[in-house]
């Protein structure tokens, strides 16, 4: 799980979500490499290699 950030107030919200969760994930914060795989705003989760928003990245986390 991959989650790909710009420290913005959303991302920090879905990274502490993932931490009390106790979900393993890794954090991207180049901007570049997010424009490189078409990001166009920040944060994204990355799961199984499937992009989610943050809503869909919260629905998910709280389904777990």
């Amino acid at each position: 799980m991959i989650l790909y950030s710009t420290g913005c107030p959303k991302c920090e919200v879905l990274k502490q979500k993932l931490k009390e969760k106790n979900i393993l994930f890794d954090e991207i914060t180049d901007v570049d490499i997010m424009i490189e795989k078409g990001m166009m705003f920040a944060p994204m989760l990355e799961i199984d290699g499937k992009e989610l928003d943050f809503k869909e990245a919260v629905q998910f986390i709280n389904q777990m």
